[in-house]
């Protein structure tokens, strides 16, 4: 196994099993999914970079839709499709093990397209510009997306995010960048900061004592796992500093 499928591996180990592969909870999924005015009747929505789906179970229970969702990685699409099951929402959720890259999808397929935390994986921009023909005129765009919120950044948080997430940007850029890849932007909220912990950083964070003994002798997966425990640690310290936004945009 090369170096890189081993920590992928590695990745999947911390990641496996959590309710969530990011920050957020069905709060604010609703709150979202409530600025999208106008959905049809079992509106058709395309649910990118879904993970283990919680988002996905909530817009297919709250308006009765039809969820295609999209992951790469199949493990968090069984998973889905074990809750989806047993919420008894089969029939309104369809798995897909994509890439966001190549999605074989037709034009103007779906009335929303929804990713909560994933845009990142292929540039803010480019999703904005290749997710945009999936839409039917006058669907929406609902993109979280991760932000600063003050300046200037403390130099620990500045630093971690440099080399975790460079192209990282404020509110009113992503705003900008909405405006200028052809959609009009319709709302926008933040996440508040238990959305981070609850299903995502609290339950993580539980896993990486047991994981750090498993990969005791492996430097590189024991990086790996410091790493994660040191993004859980700049959030617990410098919470104001960055935030998960979520943005609605209508399709022009």
């Amino acid at each position: 196994m090369s170096s890189d499928a081993r920590l992928d591996a590695v990745f999947r180990d911390i990641h496996q099993g959590l309710p969530r592969q990011g920050p957020g909870t069905d709060a604010a999924t609703l709150a979202a999914l409530e600025l999208c005015a106008g959905l049809p009747e079992q509106a058709r929505v395309l649910d990118i970079g879904c993970g283990p789906g919680m988002q996905t179970l909530a817009i297919a229970r709250s308006r009765n839709a039809q969820v295609v969702a999209v992951d790469v990685d199949e493990t968090f699409l069984a998973q889905l499709n074990q809750s989806a099951r047993a919420a008894a929402l089969a029939d309104r959720v369809t798995t897909r093990a994509f890439d966001m890259n190549e999605l074989p999808f037709n034009d103007g397929e779906f009335d929303l397209v929804w990713s909560e935390g994933a845009a990142y994986i292929m540039g803010f921009a480019a999703a904005l510009r290749q997710w945009r023909p999936l839409l039917r005129p006058g669907g929406y765009l609902m993109v979280s997306e991760l932000c600063w919120t003050t300046h200037p950044w403390p130099q620990p948080v500045a630093e971690f995010f440099a080399e975790a997430y460079p192209p990282m940007t404020d509110v009113e850029s992503r705003l900008a960048d909405i405006s200028a890849h052809g959609y009009e932007v319709v709302g926008h909220l933040t996440l508040p900061d238990e959305g981070w912990w609850t299903h995502y950083y609290t339950p993580l964070e539980k896993k990486l004592p047991s994981l750090q003994a498993r990969y005791a002798n492996d430097q590189a997966a024991s990086e790996l796992i410091d790493a994660t425990q040191r993004e859980i640690d700049m959030r617990r310290q410098y919470s104001d500093a960055y935030c998960y936004e979520y943005f609605v945009a209508v399709r022009d």
